[in-house]
């Protein structure tokens, strides 16, 4: 029949008379998988609909693909934004909007929340990958971080916010109580347990800004190699 491709399900429900609305949501999650923007895929149901019947779309059927498409393409950007799939770690991205909310419903009185919470920082150090091979394989940097904030986790099990900050360094948001400081002296001693080539992680506890455009600055400083 010469229909574009992934709407042949589509096309053979229009020819029999069914409904095509779930074939029109199956090939709007489609699309979004693969890349395709909202507009081709339109078009392709326009030409569709054209070529099997003769006219335009049915609003249902452009509501459902206009649907199925954008709730996919929404999941993925959640996900992207929150974790990242090669170490699990939360986003930087997310990092901040977390510290923003925080700061965010500290009303009035500024420094409630620096008061109330802190960053644990755990760094792998830069010139851990002697080997050419590892100093450019973005796979083993990952494992490593992964293994770093598995430790995080161990250490931090609560409902703590544990991010990925650049290449080499993981940081936790954490409760600022009387067990931080004895918190962060184990993960150190278990980040020392990691085959790290001889080299010595650093771990350390850095205070927060009062305001959230501080909190904000002092990320980007984090984030920089």
């Amino acid at each position: 029949m010469g229909l574009p491709a992934r709407f042949e399900a589509v096309g053979e429900a229009l020819a029999s008379g069914s409904c095509s609305i779930e074939a029109c949501s199956v090939v709007g999650r489609e699309l979004a998988r693969d890349g395709v923007s909202l507009h081709e895929g339109l078009e392709a149901l326009r030409f569709t609909y054209q070529r099997v019947r003769g006219y335009d779309p049915s609003y249902d059927d452009v509501l459902a693909l206009s649907q199925a498409w954008s709730e996919s393409t929404l999941g993925y950007l959640h996900q992207i934004s929150c974790a990242d799939p090669m170490t699990g770690l939360a986003s930087l991205a997310h990092l901040r909007s977390r510290l923003a909310d925080l700061y965010r419903g500290q009303g009035p009185e500024f420094g409630r929340v620096r008061h109330r919470y802190a960053l644990v920082v755990a760094d792998l150090p830069t010139d851990l990958f002697g080997v050419a091979e590892e100093a450019t394989d973005p796979m083993t940097r990952s494992l490593r971080l992964s293994r770093l904030g598995e430790a995080a986790r161990t250490v931090f099990a609560g409902a703590e916010t544990v991010a990925g900050v650049g290449a080499n360094r993981i940081v936790v948001l954490a409760r600022r109580d009387e067990r931080l400081g004895q918190r962060a002296a184990l993960l150190r001693r278990m980040v020392d347990t990691l085959d790290l080539h001889g080299h010595l992680a650093r771990v350390w506890i850095e205070g927060l800004p009062p305001t959230d455009l501080g909190a904000a600055q002092l990320l980007d400083e984090l984030a920089r190699p």
